[in-house]
């Protein structure tokens, strides 16, 4: 069965997650009081791809659970990425 991928929320939800980024920084995408040093908060990444797919015009359809789904993956990869270059700077 093919995956179901909508290039357009990927996008949005993209645009969502830089604008959050630039706005609050990498650590809001983080567990405070988790017993890991990096545990990613999952609402945080369910509210980014959330507010991507409130985003679109009315005279779309929802996007499909498996879209959302692999726009979830994108959005954690992407942040996964980010923490890894983060410690890597800083030399942990």
């Amino acid at each position: 069965m093919a995956e179901i991928i909508d290039l357009n929320l990927i996008s949005d939800a993209r645009h969502q997650f830089r604008k959050l980024l630039d706005a609050r920084g990498l650590s809001y995408f983080l567990k405070k009081d988790g017993h890991r040093l990096f545990q990613i908060e999952q609402s945080k990444v369910d509210m980014v791809v959330r507010n991507a797919a409130r985003a679109r015009p009315t005279h779309l359809p929802r996007p499909p659970r498996p879209a959302l789904e692999h726009c979830r993956r994108e959005i954690r990869r992407e942040l996964i990425r980010r923490v890894v270059e983060a410690m890597l700077q800083t030399g942990l």
